[in-house]
């Protein structure tokens, strides 16, 4: 069985990752399944009492092997799916190297997450900027693409474009071969 694909988006709070993956879904010729990281998170037992620090150390390990489990599954399982995810410093690619992952930076300008921040209404003023730094350089994705300049129908393309490549889904063996020096 093959195993089946993985479009990971990665990107900061508010940079439009769950927006471009909706997209995707539409215009994919072949049906994915949408993973989000949020989902993840939401099925973690808080019943709206906050966590000690240690807590929230138990709660995000079983989170983390929650989801990576999961998405090994997916794939394994011959299941093409979109995962959305805020930036883990390359936390995936341990169990995913071996997946036909493309690996999709999501980006969008500060200024522009500000403001989409502020219009949500539903997110913590400067969780967006917080994040930046965790992104990889955009050299070490497959693929970048901008949601402020572009549309999601834009952006959405341009990662169809390479679906059809999985030869090009090199970033995540290339993360896992920096990892296990």
């Amino acid at each position: 069985m093959d195993k089946g694909k993985i479009i990971y988006l990665e990107g900061v709070s508010s940079s439009g990752k769950t927006t471009l993956a909706r997209t995707l879904q539409t215009r994919l010729p072949e049906p994915f399944f949408l993973l989000s990281g949020d989902m993840f998170w939401e099925m973690s037992p808080n019943n709206g009492i906050k966590p000690t620090i240690y807590e929230s150390n138990v709660i995000f390990s079983k989170v983390d092997l929650i989801t990576r489990n999961t998405l090994k599954l997916f794939s394994d399982l011959g299941i093409d799916f979109i995962i959305d995810f805020v930036p883990v410093r390359g936390g995936f690619t341990k169990i995913l190297y071996e997946n036909p992952v493309l690996y999709v930076n999501v980006f969008c300008p500060i200024e522009e997450l500000r403001r989409r921040e502020k219009e949500r209404g539903d997110r913590q003023i400067g969780l967006a900027e917080s994040q930046l730094d965790e992104m990889f350089p955009q050299a070490e994705y497959d693929i970048t693409v901008d949601t402020f300049n572009n549309t999601p129908e834009e952006c959405a393309d341009k990662i169809i474009e390479l679906l059809d490549y999985p030869e090009k889904f090199t970033a995540f063996r290339n993360l896992w071969a920096q990892c296990s020096k």
